[in-house]
């Protein structure tokens, strides 16, 4: 494991000493304030974000965690510190600490004077510890206030608002029989619990802790939460917002933020057996992996993204289902090169293949016998262990030489990473094994899914030599930084639909934004409506994935019948023409941290009705989604925040700060869209790559202002990183005689070439003119003459019946064009 050092004191200072009260001493950003029998160290991080560590019995801090947290240097911070009485004030531009002397007893208040936190005030004795160590366990007491509502905590399915619960932050999922009570009991559900949680009171918490938690957010007091770790270090970070959108920039500048996906990661994502689930597996067939890539283009369904799950290797003698042997299953796959090779020819941009952590043994290759015999697998006691050591580098090489890097020569470009939970604990499929097993295994189970995935991810991405890409279930704390996560293996019914999409919600409040989950559910054949309103969600998720395991019909839509087959073409063909707007808001999360998929409490934390809203979401800035939850249903009701809102199919006007009642109609979800949103859309493709994005629509939804930036780059290499990418501000503004719409030069370090613009703009009425800020005008003509397909000329027409205005025009990327639309 990699540790970090934290560099070394330079400056002491000691002041407020009086009798018989302990000294407060600073260096750098930091401050340690030495009451009775505790020494509390601050440490700011920018004026809105301090660390707050409790050294432990010995005077310890623990700093080395360099797993969930990335950034460990801060720039010089201004702030003051004083004494007052029975306390210190240590003031930034942003927040003041007023630090209790005796038990350190902390209350921060913003520049106001109000309270944003405290530690409990209901101790009994006022030298009573309301943070520290109790029984060598660290914890935490803070006040709770009247109305005061709990975001995050990873991707829970239960609640969206965690006020009054009890929560235990662990990765795995429910144990026991039957399934219905325990791998499918959504209260136990924590493939990705992130000890992180956003109050309405404006604060970011997060516990800068690994072994599982214990939280209690108001269900024993109204007036008190609290949290205990089962070991480790009291050491958190504070920060105040008051935005959430500022406090998850705040949050995943200290854990990381998720890098970029390959731009044809935003298409459709297919999983297969291969023709054998499991109790099938002789039927498993590299044709049947063909004839499914071309199936999808022969049906006209587009997809990026093919990878084949666990049945195509063989499995072991040790550990069975359980483990990885590495080895093709025969005689079903005896050229695997030339099925990759084949299911590229069918551009297919990327392949892959499902894993499991444990390694195994077969008749042919004993890479489990030879790992333990060179002391790369995790001991499990008297047994050398089955896990590879993902926390050490030298085993990891070894794992990628030996195992991974020969599937990567025959064309394997990324790998699912599945069952990272196993690690120190019951798996899925051994239930008789445990693996590593002692003093720190707690804590390291929680870190290893994210080495685990993080080793693929990275080394394939240099193999590969372009952005990475791992599909991974299980998380903690700092997977963002290795996209994407999934949802897990639930069901197809209705009662996991609405748990799955409360998942990706809190996921997103919780700093991992590129996640996504089974569409139509995993196992089961699905009711084919519920199919449906699955995919359509689907394809409003971060990640559009298809991928189930009944067997033989699988999940592919032509298995569900035509009506099904032409809504998810329809859904799949608006998402790729939505990728640019995707792709942005993709970007958007690289630079803020700020999810694609955004609880609504998100973007209106002031708006106390968003607090419990758990079934529509934002979908980057401008759309709002309302997926179809209940069986059979005609409508549903949705919540219109304040501001003007249009409905993306009619183009209907809805004033905000409403409940109203919708209709449903099976072949669309609602969709609405901002009053001044601009959603810039592609042509539609079978695959990323298959057009020229020309012409770039720019689908406009006035309002008196409204912006976007549009990003570009090359959709594979790492230059992004760099600055190597384009970003155009497109905006518009409404006034009494003309509404006009900017699209900016293309600014940054990439070319982009020119291409042709169509502009979809609703209007009410049909406008006198269209022109150019430069004095050129556009040609009135026929909308049955209008193409808009292209854009090479400057010219326009009117669709009476849909109230939308088109106009179309070439795009010079290196100047600012004004299209100026007279009323």
């Amino acid at each position: 494991m990699k540790y970090f050092f934290p560099f070394l004191w330079i400056a002491l200072i000691v002041i407020g000493c009086q009798s018989g009260i302990s000294d407060a001493e600073l260096s750098g950003n930091k401050v340690v304030l030495k009451a009775e029998s505790l020494e509390m160290r601050l440490w700011w991080c920018t004026p809105e974000m301090v660390r707050i560590s409790i050294a432990d019995r010995s005077g310890h801090y623990d700093d080395l965690d360099s797993i969930m947290v990335v950034k460990h240097e801060w720039g010089a911070v201004d702030f003051d510190v004083s004494s007052e009485g029975d306390e210190w004030i240590i003031s930034s531009a942003v927040i003041d600490l007023h630090v209790d002397k005796k038990n350190l007893a902390t209350i921060i208040y913003d520049k106001h004077g109000k309270i944003i936190f405290g530690t409990s005030s209901s101790s009994s004795s006022a030298s009573e510890s309301v943070i520290g160590y109790k029984d060598d366990v660290p914890f935490l007491r803070a006040r709770l206030f009247p109305g005061e509502e709990f975001f995050g905590f990873g991707e829970r399915m239960d609640f969206l608002s965690q006020r009054g619960k009890k929560l235990t932050l662990d990765v795995g999922r429910g144990l026991g029989r039957p399934h219905e009570i325990g791998a499918y009991n959504i209260l136990k559900a924590n493939y990705c619990p992130v000890p992180f949680f956003m109050s309405s009171r404006g604060y970011g918490y997060f516990f800068h802790n690994a072994w599982p938690s214990h939280w209690n957010m108001g269900s024993s007091s109204d007036k008190e939460w609290s949290v205990k770790a089962d070991g480790g270090a009291m050491d958190c970070y504070f920060m105040y917002g008051p935005e959430f959108t500022k406090l998850i920039e705040n949050y995943t500048s200290i854990t990381g933020r998720s890098p970029l996906l390959p731009r044809f990661a935003m298409g459709l994502h297919v999983g297969t057996y291969s023709g054998g689930t499991w109790g099938h597996e002789d039927k498993t067939s590299q044709d049947y992996v063909v004839d499914l890539a071309r199936k999808f283009r022969e049906q006209d369904v587009p997809a990026d993204l093919l990878w084949l799950d666990s049945t195509w290797r063989l499995f072991g003698k040790v550990n069975g289902k359980g483990g990885t042997t590495f080895e093709w299953r025969q005689p079903g796959f005896p050229d695997p090169k030339s099925m990759f090779d084949k299911v590229y020819e069918q551009n297919f941009n990327m392949a892959g293949v499902h894993i499991r952590p444990r390694l195994d043994n077969t008749d042919e290759n004993n890479l489990l016998e030879q790992a333990q015999e060179l002391g790369v697998t995790y001991s499990e006691g008297d047994y050398p262990g089955d896990f590879p050591n993902f926390f050490d580098e030298v085993a990891e090489e070894w794992w990628w030489q030996n195992g991974l890097k020969p599937l990567a020569e025959l064309g394997v470009m990324f790998v699912k990473t599945d069952e990272g939970s196993a690690f120190g604990r019951q798996g899925n499929e051994l239930l008789n094994k445990t693996g590593p097993q002692g003093e720190k295994i707690p804590e390291l189970h929680n870190l290893f899914p994210v080495v685990y995935t993080k080793a693929p991810y990275e080394k394939l991405s240099a193999f590969n030599k372009m952005r990475g890409l791992t599909q991974t279930r299980e998380g903690f704390a700092g997977v963002q930084r290795y996209p994407y996560i999934f949802a897990g293996d639930w069901p197809s019914e209705w009662q996991y639909f609405a748990p799955v999409l409360r998942a990706g919600i809190n996921i997103g409040l919780s700093g991992v934004g590129a996640w996504t989950h089974c569409m139509g559910g995993f196992e089961h054949v699905a009711d084919p409506e519920l199919y449906v309103r699955w995919c359509q969600f689907g394809m409003f998720s971060p990640v559009a994935m298809l991928f189930g395991m009944e067997h033989p019909q699988y999940k592919e839509p032509w298995n569900y019948g035509e009506e099904a087959l032409k809504i998810f073409r329809k859904f799949d063909n608006l998402r790729y023409s939505l990728v640019p707007y995707i792709y942005s808001s993709y970007f958007q999360m690289y630079q803020s941290g700020v999810p694609i998929m955004r609880a609504m409490v998100m973007h209106w934390p002031e708006d106390k009705n968003t607090y419990s809203i758990d079934d529509q979401y934002m979908f980057g800035d401008n759309i709002m989604v309302c997926p179809v939850l209940t069986k059979g249903t005609s409508t549903r009701i949705v919540y219109f925040p304040k501001g003007e809102w249009y409905d993306f199919w009619s183009g209907e006007k809805i004033e905000g700060g409403q409940y109203k009642l919708v209709v449903t109609p099976i072949e669309e979800m609602p969709l609405y869209v901002k009053a001044g949103g601009i959603l810039p859309r592609q042509p539609e493709m079978e695959y990323m790559g298959e057009k020229a994005v020309d012409p770039l629509t720019l689908q406009i939804f006035t309002g008196e202002t409204g912006s976007f930036t549009l990003y570009e780059d090359d959709g594979r290499s790492l230059d992004y990183q760099y600055g190597k990418f384009s970003a155009t501000e497109i905006s518009m503004q409404d006034s009494e005689n003309n509404l006009s719409i900017t699209v900016g030069e293309s600014r940054g370090d990439y070319d982009v070439e020119d291409y042709g613009l169509v502009l979809e703009v609703l209007l009410d009425e049909k406008p006198s003119g269209v022109s150019m800020a430069d004095g050129s005008t556009a040609s009135e003509i026929e909308l049955s003459a209008f193409d808009k397909n292209k854009g090479d000329q400057l010219q326009w027409a009117y669709d009476d019946d849909a109230g939308k205005l088109f106009v179309s025009g070439k795009r010079n990327v290196e100047k600012e064009a004004v299209f100026v639309i007279k009323y």
